[in-house]
């Protein structure tokens, strides 16, 4: 008989190389994502016997190859040590625009080709060109609305939500969550300005803002933040870092959150009290944050909490829905979250869900800890969401418990 220990220890060997293939394997996507995304629209749209005439095919040949070489060449020089603005919103539209007909290219030229097929529409040349021809009609649409939907300033989602351990005297608070604003190559300072105006109609007592707040470093992108000094809370103001506020120099981005009035909860708390009663808002900084090497900089659960009443219920901000199983073992109430867009571009969501335990909205973990994870309220890179519409997110918190009567 096998010993149960030694098939353990296999198991666990197997487990523990799965990671390392899948470490291996994103080595090598940047190479092999521009080819896939150029390549096979060129095939599905050119090449798969339509029968185009010489100058059409060379022509969309020669293009397909133009966008494979521009693409990351582009990203490298916007994204890199240069961080070129307008070569990384050249490289970006690209990459959106690349994933758009990737995507419809797969999609539709194997059902639409099938069903056409099924149908007895046409020969094959005649089936091929349909399929050409829808999958441009089909992109040029969801890229024009997923532009207008990346540019314009977020819905507001509402919705109540319901802490057991919260207060009576605390029933009714107003909690404005945006994040995942990413300022960046694309100037946005007018749109950050209707951002805040919206926010401030909500009347919020207190204005979260859980972390990746621009792309690139603050000195860079402080037209564009500067509005957030704009936003009204009759509490507080505060915010979590990103991930990405450790691409860009992440002590001056603290530094300038500073300058503008927000509150950090880098690993500590502070008390929101009303009615009698009170609720820890804590927050730490992202996982990512200790591999930056800055001193001082983690994610550090038991130092957000030290000295927290622990009978009292806490909202955590934390940047990513990952964090949430920590929250879950520690008994937190409430985590809000940002990180995944949503997928900001249909099906990248996909992706997403192999990294994160949720896209969007809210969900229970655990025994009572609730996460509400926000599509954000900008977009990353691309200047498209499709399908992934981004959000400014106003939570009505709630007790059980029947509130005083006036």
């Amino acid at each position: 008989m096998t010993d149960t220990s030694e098939t353990r220890s296999a198991d666990s060997a197997e487990h523990a190389t799965q990671p390392s293939r899948l470490r291996r394997l994103m080595r090598y996507l940047p190479l092999i994502a521009p080819v896939l995304l150029w390549t096979v629209p060129c095939w599905v749209l050119l090449h798969g016997g339509q029968h185009w005439p010489l100058p059409v095919a060379l022509g969309g040949t020669t293009l397909s190859l133009l966008c494979l070489i521009a693409m990351p060449l582009a990203m490298m020089r916007g994204h890199g040590r240069r961080q070129q603005d307008w070569a990384a919103i050249v490289g970006d539209t690209l990459l959106g625009a690349g994933w758009v007909l990737f995507t419809w290219s797969v999609l539709l030229g194997v059902l639409l080709r099938l069903a056409l097929t099924v149908a007895g529409v046409g020969d094959g040349q005649n089936r091929a060109r349909i399929v050409t021809w829808a999958v441009l009609g089909t992109a040029a649409v969801l890229l024009a609305w997923g532009y207008s939907e990346a540019r314009r300033v977020p819905r507001v989602r509402r919705l109540d939500v319901q802490l057991p351990r919260l207060g009576a005297g605390l029933d009714g608070t107003r909690v404005v969550l945006i994040t995942d604003t990413h300022y960046g190559p694309l100037d946005r300072a007018r749109w950050s300005e209707r951002v805040c105006e919206t926010v401030n109609t909500l009347e919020a007592d207190l204005v979260c803002h859980t972390g990746d707040i621009a792309d690139g470093t603050a000195e860079r992108r402080r037209a564009q933040a500067a509005p957030l000094a704009t936003v009204q809370a009759t509490r507080a103001r505060v915010y979590v870092t990103g991930n990405h506020e450790y691409y860009g120099e992440a002590q001056g981005w603290v530094d300038l959150m500073d300058e503008l009035g927000w509150e950090p909860l880098r690993n500590r708390h502070l008390l929101l009290e009303r009615g009698g009663d009170t609720l820890v808002v804590a927050g730490v900084d992202d996982v990512t944050a200790e591999s930056s090497g800055l001193p001082g900089h983690r994610a550090h659960l038991p130092a957000a909490l030290h000295g927290a009443d622990a009978d009292l219920p806490v909202l955590l901000l934390a940047h990513q829905p990952k964090f949430v199983d920590r929250a879950a073992a520690s008994g937190i109430d409430l985590q809000l979250s940002g990180h995944t867009h949503g997928g900001q571009i249909w099906p990248f969501h996909h992706l997403v869900r192999i990294d994160q335990p949720t896209l969007a909205g809210l969900t229970r973990h655990g025994t009572h800890t609730l996460l509400y994870t926000s599509r954000g309220t900008g977009f990353w890179g691309p200047p498209f969401r499709i399908f992934a519409p981004s959000e400014i997110t106003l939570l009505t918190l709630r007790s059980p418990q029947q509130p005083p009567t006036p």
